[in-house]
């Protein structure tokens, strides 16, 4: 983690990713706390996403909010994947206290109350990890002209570095906000926030939300 260079102002070409900030994951009635996960752990996120959100919107940024889930009839869901909810003791589609578990359209699914999307924000349904997979994201980035992304949500091991990994691999640069992402386990968080930094930089920046927030504020003054 490097963060000692100074960041460049964030302007126009640069996207807001909000990762799953869904109510199946942060609530502790929803899928994860269902499958034995620390909500209390992973909503420790939501801060940092939240003053990323608001300083992405006083600036203009594009803002993509992120969903994951699967069709009420599960046609979209591998079998692979829905044998592991099943073992984890959350089975995909069941009946939960928020609704069927990671179905579009339940309570559950939806963002929690803090990080609603606003009417003109775009929200990406995804029924993998990575918000690239069998979704229109790299389409809405090219009409906006986006070359650079700054990631935040959860989890930080799995979708976040999911969706950052393909961003990378599609020439996007990349930061991923340190108290802005989350994991159940403090120790893959940690991990996965230290991949980002081998070899160079890898998968690219790892940075605090205010450091995030500064540069795209210095945007409106430069």
């Amino acid at each position: 983690m490097d963060g000692t260079r100074p960041l460049a102002a964030f302007g126009a070409d640069t996207a807001l990713l909000v990762i799953d900030m869904q109510r199946d994951f942060l609530d502790p009635q929803g899928y994860a706390a269902q499958a034995g996960l620390n909500v209390a752990s992973l909503r420790n996120a939501v801060p940092g996403a939240r003053i990323l959100l608001n300083a992405a919107r006083r600036q203009r940024l594009l803002i993509v909010h992120t969903r994951e889930g699967h069709r009420p009839d599960l046609s979209d869901c591998p079998q692979g994947k829905l044998w592991r909810s099943a073992r984890a003791g959350a089975p995909i589609g069941s009946a939960g206290p928020l609704g069927r578990l990671l179905v579009r359209g339940e309570y559950g699914h939806d963002f929690i109350d803090a990080l609603v999307p606003e009417a003109d924000e775009c929200v990406i349904d995804k029924p993998g990890y990575s918000a690239f997979h069998q979704t229109d994201l790299q389409q809405i980035l090219r009409v906006r002209g986006i070359r650079r992304l700054i990631l935040c949500g959860v989890t930080t091991e799995v979708c976040v570095h999911s969706t950052l990994r393909s961003a990378v691999d599609l020439g996007y640069a990349c930061w991923v906000a340190s108290d802005g992402c989350a994991s159940a386990d403090h120790r893959l968080h940690q991990a996965a926030l230290d991949m980002v930094a081998v070899e160079g930089g890898i998968f690219g920046e790892v940075r605090s939300s205010a450091e995030l927030v500064s540069a795209i504020d210095l945007a409106s003054r430069s």
